[in-house]
């Protein structure tokens, strides 16, 4: 077995995963990073993106609602505003929060609509999507 990294995703709800991996890649507001055993120590802000995580099995993807990543040689700690595996994704209800989030951009004049939240639910709905149609696939 390959060297591993211990690797904690915690959301305001619980502690979401407790695993080892072999290399976490994930998207910071500064770009993308691969995390692999031994790193140097970082502290980053998450954006709305997928966070992958490769074990010898294989690469598992989950959708990840921004955070902030702090790696440690030995460790990663995650803390997530929202994290979902694929099966766990409501394909309707993200749907729902597409088209209603496409509706608020199209006349954001109308109602006093927040611009950069409906932004992020879209974004939001979109990773979503993309995930639970990857989780069928795999």
């Amino acid at each position: 077995m390959a060297k591993t990294i211990r690797l904690e995703i915690v959301t305001p709800e619980k502690i979401f995963l407790t695993d080892d991996v072999n290399m976490v890649i994930a998207r910071t507001t500064g770009g993308d990073i691969g995390v692999l055993p031994g790193h140097a120590p970082l502290i980053a802000g998450l954006d709305i993106w997928i966070l992958r995580l490769l074990r010898d099995d294989g690469e598992q993807q989950l959708a990840l609602c921004g955070g902030m990543i702090e790696v440690k040689p030995d460790k990663v700690t995650i803390l997530a505003s929202c994290a979902e595996k694929p099966e766990e994704i409501d394909v309707i209800r993200a749907e729902a929060a597409k088209t209603r989030a496409e509706k608020r951009l199209q006349a954001p004049q109308q109602g006093g609509i927040d611009v950069a939240r409906a932004e992020l639910a879209l974004k939001r709905a979109l990773l979503r999507l993309k995930i639970a149609e990857k989780g069928h696939k795999m």
